[in-house]
């Protein structure tokens, strides 16, 4: 039995994902081999709230660059001379990640993004018959022929190409596949699928993007919406389909409600493979990136932000609270300290348990018995009933008790607090 005990303490504290994770992976996935595409400052910029400086994009930019993001994708030059002269400012700051800008599949701006100095142009069309017949109007033989005499003037320049089709998961499959054979065979650098309006599901992703893997040799790129709550799991979807590049926002801004966040797709591939999300990113420069963002478009990161939010490794129902503290990956699969957060333990409420409080204990290093947690739990739910208490009333309420039982008054000391006000008042 003591064998069995001492095998028991020696097992790995680190988080098993799930034991139905597939003893060998699929060959077309890319779950461990990916890259980012970060987009805050294009699709960011189209978010309702968003209205980035120069000085504030280069903020941004150099966060991001921070975390180790690959790509940093700027709004299109010929949105404005604004916008021109900040990919000129940003391409010249010398960072890591390579720069990139977002184009209609247009020759003219195409010409004017070179000049800029970035590094690739993504450069898109619309192919679902909404857009054909309500947007552009034109023909998928139109948009073929325009496709190859962009790409081919941008790849004579020396630089990145990706294409893409926009609302690709309502163009037809043919039309589609056709499109992407065809850039593929010039040499284009990356075909791009995208969920315009946020229509796909994961399986629907993962079957276009197997299909698609199977026809180019490029790399494939993939933007989705979030309007309808899928955009992370769609994105992880095409990585194991065989994506290789995955376009994000911080806090997932961007039009309408947004696109795959940034620090939700990182928490998802770190669940999938740690060791190489953390060996390519640094996850504790995502807070700061996540609150230059939210200062710029007026908005508080939301309680349960992935990774970030107040929530996020907050824990508060007793049983919980007593397996975290024996073992943080009983209810844990993020650890914080990698992401440069902490966990915080809930314990001035009606569902507190007595091993959280008896953690409060010594943590205050005060002298007190396992049966004093205990009664001193007891009174914290009583006067959790009338209202919460703060973790300020709970430190003070087992200071003073600490202090009645030096002089053997600690019981009369709790039967005499009756509301939670009386806490407060001893502070």
């Amino acid at each position: 039995m003591a064998a069995n005990n001492a095998s028991e303490n020696a097992r790995p504290k680190e988080p098993i994902v799930s034991p139905y994770m597939p003893k060998y992976p699929d060959p077309m996935s890319n779950i461990s081999n990916f890259k980012i595409i970060e987009s805050t400052l294009r699709e960011g910029e189209q978010f309702a709230n968003a209205f980035f400086t120069t000085e504030k994009k280069v903020e941004i930019a150099k966060a991001l660059d921070a975390v180790g993001v690959d790509y940093l994708e700027l709004t299109s030059p010929a949105a404005s001379e604004q916008s021109r002269n900040d990919c000129k400012v940003i391409s010249s700051l010398g960072l890591k990640a390579k720069i990139l800008t977002h184009t209609r599949c247009h020759m003219d701006d195409a010409k004017l993004a070179i000049d800029t100095g970035v590094d690739g142009l993504d450069v898109v069309i619309g192919t679902s018959s909404y857009l054909r017949e309500f947007s552009h109007g034109k023909d998928m033989d139109y948009i073929t022929n325009k496709a190859i005499e962009v790409i081919t003037y941008i790849k004579s320049k020396g630089l990145e190409v990706r294409f893409s089709t926009e609302d690709s998961f309502r163009s037809d499959l043919v039309d589609l596949l056709s499109i992407y054979k065809a850039v593929d065979k010039i040499g284009v650098t990356r075909v791009g699928i995208a969920d315009t309006v946020g229509c796909a599901n994961p399986r629907q992703v993962y079957e276009l993007v197997r299909t698609l893997r199977s026809v180019v040799s490029c790399d494939i790129e993939c933007h989705f919406h979030n309007d309808t709550g899928c955009a992370i799991a769609n994105a992880y979807a095409a990585l194991e389909g065989g994506a290789t590049h995955i376009d994000t926002s911080v806090l997932g801004i961007g039009e309408r409600n947004g696109i795959t966040p940034l620090g939700g797709l990182l928490a998802r591939m770190y669940a999938a493979d740690k060791s190489y999300v953390m060996n390519k990113y640094d996850l504790t420069k995502i807070r700061d990136v996540e609150n230059i963002v939210a200062s710029a478009v007026d908005v508080t990161v939301p309680f349960n932000n992935y990774i970030t939010g107040y929530c996020a490794f907050t824990h508060k129902a007793g049983i919980h609270a007593k397996a975290i503290l024996n073992n943080p990956s009983t209810y844990e699969i993020l650890k914080p300290e990698d992401f440069g957060m902490t966990r915080y333990v809930s314990i001035g409420h009606r569902l507190t348990g007595w091993n959280a409080v008896k953690n409060r204990v010594e943590q205050l290093d005060l002298d007190l018995t396992d049966q004093d947690a205990k009664n001193v739990t007891a009174k914290i739910k009583t006067l959790a009933d009338v209202r919460p208490l703060s973790l300020d009333d709970v430190d003070t309420l087992l200071r003073n008790y600490h202090h009645a039982k030096t002089q053997g008054s600690h019981n009369k000391f709790l039967a005499n607090i009756e509301t939670p006000d009386m806490i407060t008042d001893m502070a």
